[in-house]
Parts: structure tokens; C-alpha cells; sequence
């Protein structure tokens, strides 16, 4: 698998991850827990962002 694969996999784990604990965060009755579970998806949200722009532009200078 290339490079730029690979970040592209991590940003689709994260992404998912993310959308689970989206998903968690609606299902719990705790505010306090709800909103560690929101807070955790916007996270690994943001994270898989920043990953998916590494792809290929920060391995490949000629692009």
C-alpha cells in the first residue's frame, strides 16, 4: 500500500470512530458524558482532516 493509502485509511478509521461516538453521545442520559462523547468525536473529526490533507500534496512535491 503507497503512502498516501495508508493516511487515507487512518482518516477513514478516524472518520468512522468519530461517527460511532457521534452515535454514542446520542444514546447516553449523562449531559456531562454526552457532551466527553461529542467532544471526542469533533476530535478524532478534526484529526482525520488533518490527515487526509497529508495524502498525497505532502508526499508527492510535484503536486
Amino acid at each position: 500500500m503507497s503512502v498516501a493509502g495508508e493516511f487515507g485509511g487512518r482518516a477513514q478509521q478516524l472518520r468512522r470512530r468519530a461517527l460511532e461516538m457521534e452515535q454514542a453521545a446520542e444514546r447516553v442520559t449523562d449531559p456531562g458524558e454526552r457532551q466527553r462523547l461529542k467532544e471526542k468525536a469533533r476530535q478524532l473529526t478534526e484529526q482525520s482532516e488533518q490527515e487526509s490533507g497529508m495524502g498525497v500534496r505532502d508526499i508527492d512535491p510535484m503536486l
